[in-house]
């Protein structure tokens, strides 16, 4: 523990550039931060998914090989640094979809024996959550003072974690089966919403009531989360309301998708609240893709003004997968002497 003090203490005396990659699912993105700031993020996205109603594996990887090299070179020209200047090539090396994994971190690896630059693993989680230490030229944004709590809400994963520091994490409630942003898409699927379906939810909620239908809220213990009894609690409704009424979901669209927002919420915080209690930790932030959803968004604020929180939501450019996330990660373990050998492997899974 001294070394790794001594160790940062003199790295950060010099000028670090980490070029972070991101290839977890299906965007393929690369960014480049100087000590900690972002001087660009660049972001493919893979529109053909669309079509399927979800993310092909196979396709998603093919698209990877193919945007990788120009993502990279493109987020090294709007950060005028070539890639001499580079101090460490940051990667997700996990959680994510094989395929798709395997072009990034081949990627990195390549790049690194090529120019000798030391590899960085990072993991996909974490850095949705120090996607919050992220300095924004243009702005002034103030991260979580540790310790914090913080709400990971994406499409595979929901937790709930103390972040000790920004390489100390423990994590104190979980999903037992589905996770949020899954519940989310599935459902929105069964209202034949287009994908990804959380965003349309999220727009016609707006418009609707979110008292309108009640649906169930499993608890399975602890901090722990499920999901899964919700989204059969949803089909069953649905399946009973369409037989009296074909036309029900058109008619009731808006009220539907408030009504779900409202449930997942609630599920969200009801957690979220008890954690906070738990541990006296008033620090709370949001991360991750279901982070930006405006329902999410303002009940964090709602309950900041109820319980005397400090709240943090992350930018909206910053919940999607992004590799700003990454490189600002790979940072913090490059100032810790964390270096990837190029053994290093990819993790479907995490905590593999």
């Amino acid at each position: 523990m001294y070394f790794c003090s001594v160790y940062c203490e003199k790295m950060q005396k010099r000028e670090i550039i980490i070029l972070g990659i991101e290839s977890s699912c299906d965007d393929t993105s690369a960014a480049v931060l100087r000590n900690g700031s972002l001087l660009s993020n660049v972001l493919a996205n893979q529109e053909v998914h669309r079509v399927y109603g979800g993310v092909i594996p196979e396709l998603a990887s093919r698209a990877h090989q193919q945007n990788i090299i120009p993502v990279v070179q493109r987020a090294l020209d709007l950060a005028a640094t070539p890639i001499e200047a580079v101090d460490a090539i940051a990667f997700t090396r996990g959680p994510g979809l094989l395929g798709s994994l395997l072009v990034g971190t081949s990627f990195a690896k390549g790049l690194s024996l090529s120019t000798g630059k030391p590899l960085v693993e990072v993991n996909h989680l974490q850095g949705h959550i120090l996607s919050h230490f992220i300095d924004v030229p243009e702005k002034e944004l103030q991260p979580p003072a540790f310790p914090f709590l913080c709400l990971l809400v994406s499409g595979g994963h929901t937790q709930i974690i103390v972040v000790h520091s920004p390489l100390a994490f423990e994590i104190i409630g979980n999903t037992t089966d589905d996770a949020a942003g899954e519940a989310f898409d599935k459902c929105a699927k069964v209202m034949g919403l287009p994908y990804p379906g959380g965003p349309i939810i999220d727009k016609l909620a707006a418009e609707g009531n979110p008292l309108a239908f009640r649906f169930a809220k499993p608890r399975v213990g602890g901090l722990n989360y499920s999901f899964s009894g919700l989204k059969t609690s949803f089909l069953y409704f649905l399946r009973d309301r369409l037989a009296e009424d074909p036309d029900f979901i058109a008619n009731s669209k808006a009220d539907l998708c408030a009504s779900l927002q409202h449930t997942i919420i609630d599920i969200l915080m009801d957690n979220l609240i008890a954690a906070a209690k738990q541990t006296g930790i008033r620090e709370v932030a949001i991360a991750g893709g279901v982070s930006a959803n405006s329902g999410l968004r303002n009940r964090m604020l709602a309950e900041s003004d109820k319980r005397g929180w400090k709240v943090y939501l992350p930018e909206f450019r910053f919940t999607t997968d992004n590799a700003a996330m990454i490189a600002i990660t790979g940072y913090y373990k490059f100032l810790a002497g964390m270096t990837a050998t190029l053994d290093v492997v990819p993790m479907t899974r995490s905590g593999q």
